[in-house]
């Protein structure tokens, strides 16, 4: 009997590895970063969350943000979204507003604002400057909601046991200050796990990290979800010496969040879904 039970283990592991092989054959590169800027950024109708940034520069010194994020898709499918940001501490950055209005469209730039409350000013953020720090971070403003699939080209560099390394190459080069970027993602959940960053010579000179990963329970409509989530991430710049780490914490899934809250009439007096 423990012969049989063996043998049969044996049949079943090779019939379920072979199950495997043959689906991660047969998936392309663009289906596999198709699926991990979904788990990246498209989970659930829409989202929110508070986030703990600490800025930590070459010397050890410490600054740090506290915000909120609000997140919701437009319409069924990975396309357009919206984005509102709303910071809490410290209090030179208090009340400040971030906001995108991602577009799926390549030719239709994304719209950025940026309100800072000690000008009562709204300031629209150029395309040119998405790639600049986001409030004095080692993220970008596009870290924060996302980099245009169709803004690069992708090739499948390594598979491993548990990655799929995917290098990614700007068509535009002129237009960032990267050469290419690799993205390791996860096998089992597609979640992108680590970003590095080469300059034209070659040289690593930036990443970004998914240090922890967490399933959030969720309910999308009567059914019970789940949704592997990053809740901490950091970026290293190889340059400076600099770090920024951000933890998310209050994570909230499928809320109803109206679209009405991510208009530019909300930049001056914030809604409460993003000051709770």
């Amino acid at each position: 009997m423990k012969l049989q039970i063996t043998l049969l283990s044996i049949a079943l592991t090779v019939l379920v590895s072979g199950v495997f092989a043959e689906e991660a054959a047969e998936l392309t590169v663009d289906q596999i970063v198709t699926k991990a800027n979904h788990m990246a950024y498209y989970q659930a109708a829409d989202g929110k969350s508070k986030v703990n940034m600490v800025i930590t520069d070459k010397q050890g010194r410490e600054r740090n943000r506290e915000f909120n994020i609000l997140r919701k898709n437009v319409g069924d499918t990975d396309g357009d979204q919206m984005y509102y940001v709303y910071f809490l501490e410290p209090s030179d950055v208090r009340k400040m507003v971030f906001m995108v209005h991602k577009h799926a469209d390549i030719s239709q730039e994304d719209d950025r604002w940026l309100y800072l409350p000690s000008l009562d000013l709204v300031k629209r953020i150029a395309a040119g400057d998405k790639r600049t720090s986001f409030v004095g971070s080692d993220f970008l403003y596009e870290d924060v909601s996302g980099r245009n699939l169709a803004e690069d080209t992708h090739v499948l560099a390594e598979t491993t046991d548990t990655m799929y390394v995917v290098k990614n190459t700007p068509k535009k080069p002129e237009t960032v200050e990267f050469a290419y970027y690799n993205v390791s993602i996860s096998k089992t959940t597609f979640m992108p796990m680590k970003m590095e960053y080469y300059d034209d010579n070659g040289t690593l000179y930036r990443t970004i990290e998914s240090v922890k990963v967490e399933d959030i329970n969720t309910k999308e409509g009567d059914k019970e979800v789940t949704y592997p989530t990053v809740i901490e991430s950091l970026v290293k710049d190889l340059r400076t010496g600099s770090t920024t780490k951000m933890t998310f914490s209050n994570i909230e899934y499928n809320i109803g969040l109206k679209e009405d809250l991510f208009t530019e009439r909300y930049l001056r007096r914030p809604p409460r879904e993003a000051m709770r």
